[in-house]
């Protein structure tokens, strides 16, 4: 069965609430999935996975130190991980407060990682993103991705 890990980072419970819903997308497709905050992942853990979703609290501007640690930790899977599938989602205190450059900037690594990354037109281009505590558009959008992480896994299963 295909493996998907969602991991984040949350201090508020609000990027929490997100990596759940996109991991209950990811299962609505048969797809195993494990959901670990950032503090307890192991850049290991990366190389059995089919897909991997990271998302942070955006802290002026970019991902939070704790989640920015652990991509720099995967430096020594370099080249390892090229063709699984990215996503990344993030959270933030105010409108405009950062949460496409925080998509992107986690994005930026798993492209340089080699992995795909499924962009779409009419739910959140680069990844859900959520002001202050999602409310239920935005956890509909995320268990949304998440479906769409999971159906794109099965595709290049076949």
């Amino acid at each position: 069965m295909p493996i998907a890990l969602v991991i984040y980072h949350s201090k508020s419970g609000h990027t929490k609430k997100m990596a759940e819903a996109i991991s209950e997308g990811i299962c609505k497709t048969e797809v195993s999935v494990t959901l670990i905050d950032v503090a307890d992942a192991k850049v290991d853990d990366l190389l059995n996975a089919d897909a991997i979703v990271l998302g942070s609290p955006t802290y002026y501007g970019t991902m939070a130190a704790e989640m920015k640690r652990f991509i720099d930790d995967t430096v020594k899977l370099h080249g390892k991980l090229q063709g699984k599938i990215g996503g990344a989602f993030s959270s933030s205190g105010m409108l405009g407060g950062g949460n496409e450059t925080t998509v992107m900037s986690i994005l930026e690594a798993l492209l340089i990682h080699g992995m795909i990354v499924h962009g779409h037109s009419r739910i959140a281009h680069y990844g859900p993103i959520a002001v202050g505590d999602p409310d239920t558009k935005a956890i509909e959008e995320c268990s949304k991705y998440g479906n769409m992480i999971g159906e794109l896994i099965l595709k290049l299963a076949k």
